[in-house]
């Protein structure tokens, strides 16, 4: 794939729109506009798709693009500023949960998921971001060994390793020694994305690409895999504490 970066000029610079261009190799017919959870704005196109008519395809789709834009720098202000007080609400497997502040007694755990809410200990006087990152570490550390049995056996992949990351960027990943790697970020979104990045991994063990012959792959477990795919790509942003 060739990757090019233009910018979709304004009339005021300030609202200058920079955006990537991926020139696919396979069969792609269309253009599709995708805002990456980093504010990336990124075209996916037909290799031999006119300079012109991606700009022009930008320009038309500029209101959209220009108010997911602002979704994400708004929900990026709201995480960055949270206080881990009573009503705050935290992402787990797709649903919100709120934030109550306890007093437990001594030798109750820092952290808690009770009756759909998280229970935080006041006496606790440490990292509070870092804490919830290690309560979604253990919950993803479980639940994606066990999302990985499940469709291993499905996809006749014999016993692999796998490993829990802190990646920001990236759902997932496969080495060429056969290693795949999992963000705990995947964990506060809903279960079928779980599934999905699970799957999409599984089948690069046996595909190291994403020719059309991987997505059969990931297609014959999951039909709906475009689906689960857009869903991560518009909601991605929102996983992150």
């Amino acid at each position: 794939m060739n990757n090019e970066h233009f910018i979709a000029a304004s009339e005021h610079p300030d609202e200058d729109l920079r955006y990537d261009v991926v020139r696919s190799r396979y069969r792609r017919r269309t253009i599709a506009i995708c805002i990456e959870r980093d504010g990336r704005v990124v075209v996916r196109a037909p290799a031999k798709t006119a300079r012109d008519t991606l700009h022009q395809f930008v320009q038309e789709k500029r209101p959209w693009i220009k108010k997911k834009l602002f979704q994400i720098r708004q929900e990026q202000t709201q995480a960055h500023s949270r206080a881990f007080v009573s009503g705050e609400t935290f992402f787990y497997l797709g649903d919100r949960y709120p934030l109550k502040v306890t007093h437990s007694p001594n030798g109750a755990p820092p952290l808690a998921f009770i009756g759909g809410e998280f229970q935080l200990n006041e006496c606790f006087k440490g990292d509070r971001e870092a804490l919830f990152v290690a309560w979604y570490k253990k919950q993803a550390e479980t639940l994606i060994r066990q999302r990985i049995d499940r469709y291993r056996e499905v996809m006749e992949i014999p016993s692999i390793q796998a490993r829990i990351t802190s990646a920001k960027y990236q759902w997932g990943g496969c080495s060429s020694r056969d290693r795949i790697t999992f963000s705990w970020r995947i964990v506060l979104a809903p279960l079928p994305m779980v599934d999905y990045v699970v799957v999409h991994e599984l089948a690069h063990l046996s595909e190291r690409n994403h020719s059309s012959n991987f997505w059969k792959i990931v297609e014959t477990i999951l039909p709906d895999y475009r689906v689960r795919r857009q869903w991560l790509k518009e909601h991605g942003y929102l996983l992150d504490v």
